[in-house]
């Protein structure tokens, strides 16, 4: 399952967003059964990228009922951040060239 995540609003509020991620990478999301990528957009840095690789719908289900999953939503609540999310079934090929 892939996430593909943008998260938009003012430098402020993108900053706290860096941070609250940043503590949560640190402390518990290398222990998940997936892949997190986050970057700020090239083109405008009061946009996070958020992308995410998962093994199956279950793990991601299951994270998404994790008491840090809370405390992510918790502190999004706060501020006035905009997400939009999408998510997909995809598979792995070769390099196509």
């Amino acid at each position: 399952i892939v996430v593909n995540a943008k998260a938009k609003s003012n430098n402020n509020d993108i900053i706290k967003l860096k941070n609250i991620i940043n503590d949560l990478d640190n402390r518990l999301l290398k222990r998940e059964a997936a892949l997190f990528a986050f970057s700020v957009d090239i083109n405008n840095p009061n946009v996070l990228r958020i992308t995410e690789l998962w093994e199956d719908l279950k793990s991601l289900q299951d994270h998404l009922k994790t008491p840090h999953v809370d405390i992510f939503r918790n502190e999004m609540a706060k501020n006035p951040i905009e997400i939009e999310a999408h998510f997909y079934e995809a598979n792995e090929i070769s390099y196509p060239g």
